[in-house]
């Protein structure tokens, strides 16, 4: 059987935890700060796990993913 194709966008924005699950980094942290409440700023720091509804789409583009 051929090797699947990874989709690299997805590569580079999703990361495995040790038990499978997958992680993003939090929207809207990025630039314009200046503007941005010091709750929204803490609140957008590290990372999280993808929505359930979510990770039906993120598994098929990294196939050899946990």
């Amino acid at each position: 059987m051929a090797k699947l194709k990874t989709k690299r966008a997805a590569a580079k924005r999703f990361k495995f935890t040790a038990t499978g699950k997958i992680r993003r980094a939090h929207a809207y942290h990025r630039h314009n700060f200046e503007h941005r409440s010091r709750k929204t700023k803490r609140a957008t720091r590290g990372t999280t796990l993808l929505a359930p509804g979510d990770v039906k789409l993120v598994r098929p583009m990294l196939p050899y993913g946990r």
